[in-house]
This record gives structure tokens, sequence and C-alpha cells, in this order.
């Protein structure tokens, strides 16, 4: 539904009526923490998300690291341009999934597969692929039926946990659901990060020949089914236009007159 005609949304009975929303989130979640920690198997910069990126390429050039500092940078705009393409596959008006989520996930896969060739062949090139990978699938999720879902780094997540449990000590009443969602993608992200880093121990970069699959074919699944009622579901969800936020709203306030 194009912005210019937001319409409202209850978004707790939308999370309720879409049960994939929960264990595709933990699942993608995982995904990301698993390739991060291989990837820093490989190199000392992150790939999943920008902070320590960007704060990596600072230290590269402060120490004339250059050859570091061009793969820090990479990095960067790899995860900056499967961004791009994800908005570019997904489309910003486009809130309703349909087959192009199928599309992106198919996509993330490819890209994972190429990065899992380059990494045996202990090439930095694979570094900037799995970043693009990455941000192809934090943007894809970044706006999901007016949902706020980062699910390639977890700053964010921590920092709306936190956020909530305030609220709850000075109002409360919080969101419970909420709550337990940002939780489960907070444990999924480690609990990948662990799997990924065992992984690498024994089996080396080839592990994320795992992810890509996965990938590929939760895409070419979703793809399929994606006319299913799905699309049905989310057109009477009336989904608008997504929050630049998970920050969560206040109870209604009360009327202290009564």
């Amino acid at each position: 539904m194009p912005y210019s005609h937001p319409q409202g949304i209850d978004r707790r009975s939308a999370f309720r009526q879409i049960r994939h929303l929960q264990s595709g989130g933990c699942l993608l979640a995982a995904t990301a923490g698993f390739i991060n920690t291989v990837a820093l198997g490989f190199f000392r910069t992150p790939v999943s998300h920008m902070t320590g990126a960007v704060s990596h390429l600072g230290i590269d050039l402060a120490t004339a690291e250059f050859s570091d500092a061009t793969t820090s940078a990479s990095i960067i705009l790899g995860f900056l341009a499967g961004a791009m393409i994800s908005g570019v596959l997904v489309g910003a008006y486009r809130l309703i999934p349909g087959r192009s989520y199928g599309i992106t996930l198919m996509a993330e896969g490819g890209l994972l597969a190429l990065a899992t060739e380059l990494l045996l062949s202990k090439q930095r090139f694979a570094l900037p692929l799995a970043a693009m990978a990455c941000g192809l699938q934090n943007a894809m999720t970044s706006s999901y039926c007016g949902l706020m879902i980062r699910t390639t780094h977890v700053t964010g997540t921590v920092t709306d946990i936190g956020v909530m449990i305030g609220h709850w000590i000075r109002h409360r009443e919080i969101e419970g659901w909420k709550l337990r969602f940002l939780v489960l993608i907070f444990l999924s992200f480690g609990v990948g990060g662990w799997t990924g880093a065992l992984a690498d121990r024994f089996f080396g970069p080839m592990c994320l020949a795992v992810i890509s699959a996965g990938c590929t074919l939760a895409g070419g699944a979703f793809w399929f089914l994606t006319h299913r009622g799905i699309i049905d579901l989310m057109q009477e969800a009336k989904p608008m236009q997504p929050r630049t936020s998970m920050f969560p709203s206040l109870p209604p306030t009360r009327d202290p007159g009564k």
C-alpha cells in the first residue's frame, strides 16, 4: 500500500496472526550471527553490523594499515550495496510480503555461496560479499509489515529491551509479546554466533555453505508459497508506513478523574 494512503494497523493482532514472523525472525538473526562469527574467524572486522566495521576502518587508517583499511571499507560498501539492492527488490512502498522477499532470500544464498568459495581460496573479496548478504537481509526485515525488525545486529534490540524494562518499572505495563520477541531475537543471534564458531573450528569456511543452502531453499519456498493466503491476510491488516524505530509506545494515558 503506498505511503500516500497510510491506514491504521493493530500490530499486536497482525503479529499474532502471522505465525511465521517470530520463528522467521529468530532464524534470520541466528543466520546473521553465524555469518558474522565465521567472517571474524577470517578477518577481524564484522560483516553483519557496520559500527565495528567503521571503527576498524578508523583504526586501520590511523595506523596506516591501508590494505586492511581497504578491506574494511569494502565491507561497509558491500553492506550498503546489499541494503540498496534489497530496497530495489522489496521496494520501500511495498510493505505487503510478496515474491520479492523470496527472491531476496535466494539472492542472499547466492552471495553466501560465492563468499564461501572465496573464503576457501583465502580471498578477502569474500568479506564484502558476506556483508552484502547481511545488508540484503537486514534491509528486507527492516520494514516487514510495518514492524521494524533488525536481524543482523542486536544493539537496537538490547536498547529496546532496556527501554521496555524501564517502562515497566515506571508504568507497570508493557507489551509482553514484543518483549518476548526481542529477547528471542537477541538469544538467536547469540546462539547463531556460538554455532558458527564451533562450525568454523571443525569445518572451516565450508560451514558457510550450509547457511547459503538454507537461505536459498527458504527463499524458494517463500517465493512458491507467498500467495497462499499471506497476501490476503496482510491486506486485511492494512499495513502502514513503518516507524523509524522499535521504541515502544507508552500505555494509554489514564484519566485521573476516573
